[in-house]
């Protein structure tokens, strides 16, 4: 497999896919992200055109693990150097990657993928093999999905420690906006309200610390991240905005914001009582079977294993 981009995520790609025992190359940008990857012992190289001609030779899965802004020109060149490879992602939108990838001419051999997982810090010495331990990893379920495809991305996953949750471009679009693309402006924005008061960094412990995490990630990521999401984002941001305008005319009005902290704690304990359950039936590559895992992934069935596929042995 080869692996575009030693940042966080695709660096612990490479070093829990080499400790599953798997052959892996990649490539980095920076001349210091490949060299500390060559001097932790990877094979790395800042040549584009040499990954690329080397994974078409031996038909390696290709991981795009590139910021947003870079899809384009990287998806080119997969196109004109190794356009028949399989290819995933790891970014954390779906849908403008989908529709990148079609306009880039690559879509039949394309399956998304997002795992969810991460740290505010960046490049190759932030990432560690054991990142995606027991972490959720979509695999994209879209219409046009490839069994055969979409069988090596969520055989990656699961060598890397993760388990694979089954979802539409679109679907997983409108939940990262609500669970971490609006996290990340709500700790912009508590982040910045906390700076204007003079006392409040001085007592500042727990709480703030954990509900402003992700705002230490560098800004252009968290920009690429939600500027990508903008159509899934923009609603999201509205029904916040909606339910604080609320409380807030609650509070003026009656000295009480009991309807937002009520509502908030009931859906905070159905979170921690969703039901997860382990999707072993469904055939990959049988009629509908993309549906039914697409299904499976709502109700919160996870892939903890490969599944069976159409024409092999059960």
């Amino acid at each position: 497999m080869c692996v575009l981009g030693l940042g966080l995520i695709g660096g612990s790609i490479v070093r829990a896919a080499a400790g599953a025992g798997r052959e892996v190359f990649g490539y980095n940008r920076s001349v210091e992200g490949a060299a500390g990857a060559r001097a932790d012992g990877f094979d790395a190289t800042t040549d584009l055109s040499e990954a690329l001609t080397r994974a078409a030779g031996c038909g390696a899965l290709i991981v795009l693990a590139v910021p947003m802004p870079a899809l384009p020109n990287m998806l080119a060149r997969i196109h004109e150097a190794a356009p028949d490879c399989p290819l995933t992602d790891v970014t954390s939108v779906k849908t403008a990657v989908l529709d990148a990838v079609s306009e880039a001419g690559l879509l039949s051999r394309f399956v998304g993928g997002h795992p969810m997982t991460g740290t505010a810090h960046s490049g190759w010495t932030a990432g560690h093999g054991g990142l995606f331990n027991r972490a959720p990893w979509v695999v994209s379920v879209d219409d046009h999905v490839d069994p055969e495809v979409w069988s090596m991305v969520t055989a990656l996953a699961l060598d890397c420690g993760a388990h694979v949750v089954p979802a539409k471009s679109d679907e997983h679009d409108a939940a990262a906006a609500a669970i971490s693309h609006l996290p990340h402006l709500l700790a912009e924005a508590l982040a910045v309200t906390a700076s204007e008061v003079p006392l409040a960094f001085a007592l500042a412990a727990g709480s703030f610390r954990d509900a402003t995490r992700v705002a230490g990630t560098a800004p252009d990521l968290v920009r690429a991240m939600c500027e990508a999401n903008t159509d899934q984002l923009v609603p999201a941001t509205d029904r916040i905005i909606e339910l604080l305008n609320h409380a807030r005319d609650s509070l003026a009005a009656n000295g009480s914001v009991a309807d937002l902290v009520d509502e908030g704690h009931a859906a905070r304990t159905r979170y921690e009582r969703f039901p997860r359950y382990d999707i072993v039936t469904v055939v990959v590559g049988a009629k509908d079977w993309r549906g039914q895992l697409a299904a499976a992934g709502r109700a919160g069935g996870v892939i903890r294993s490969a599944l069976p596929t159409l024409g092999s042995p059960r």
